[in-house]
């Protein structure tokens, strides 16, 4: 699917978000009653496959918040954030923006992975997820969590399903479950109706539980 480029700051978003979300509307009762509550937010990709995987990998395992801080933090440290500009960094001043030493170490070696030009960010346009994710999945740190968060919010692929995102099941649970907890079976049930736009189904799940947009 195509993403168009937002000519008032220079982020893309994907071009088939509209029609999504009539869709969804149409399909889903939750969905119909929580996408107008959002106006003209979407999903958005910053265009810089090392930027997202990065954020990606300083935001596992907690909470958007806490993630933003230290994202804050640790992007303050290099005058810009390249791979080669991570590599010149002190593990010291790391660690002072609040990384945990082994996310030191999986930003290290995704900077390495970049600067070496062993990721195939040429090729990736014209791959399936899957192939994408066992490409990603090979670099240390990175699980088949981050490698689909790098999915919705780089390539802005519309059918993401994370079944491992702590906030898509919570969501699901609240929306759907009356807050019961809820098994990856259930919750695969529940999204099978949004295909083929699970990506956007999820933002808005994330959305239901946090006002402000999830970026990457």
């Amino acid at each position: 699917m195509a993403a168009t480029k937002n000519k008032v700051n220079g982020v893309m978003t994907p071009a088939y978000w509209d029609a999504a979300c009539e869709h969804l509307t149409r399909k889903d009762r939750v969905l119909r009653r929580l996408i107008p509550r959002f106006g003209d937010a979407c999903l958005q990709s910053r265009g810089d496959a090392f930027v997202t995987l990065a954020r990606s990998i300083v935001g596992q395992q907690i909470s958007v918040k806490a993630a933003q801080s230290v994202w804050e933090r640790f992007e303050a440290l290099p005058r810009r954030m390249t791979p080669a500009a991570v590599l010149k960094l002190k593990v010291d001043d790391m660690r002072g923006a609040g990384l945990s030493a082994r996310k030191v170490e999986y930003l290290v070696d995704l900077a390495l992975h970049f600067d070496a030009g062993k990721i195939h960010v040429d090729d990736w346009v014209a791959m399936d997820d899957e192939s994408i994710i066992a490409e990603l999945v090979a670099i240390r740190g990175i699980g088949r969590w981050t490698a689909e968060m790098f999915l919705m919010f780089h390539l802005l692929r519309p059918d993401v399903l994370p079944l491992d995102d702590v906030g898509l099941i919570k969501g699901i649970s609240t929306n759907y479950f009356s807050g019961e907890p809820v098994s990856r079976s259930e919750a695969r049930e529940v999204a099978a109706g949004w295909a083929p736009w699970r990506s956007v189904a999820t933002w808005y799940m994330w959305r239901s539980l946090e006002p402000l947009p999830v970026a990457y």
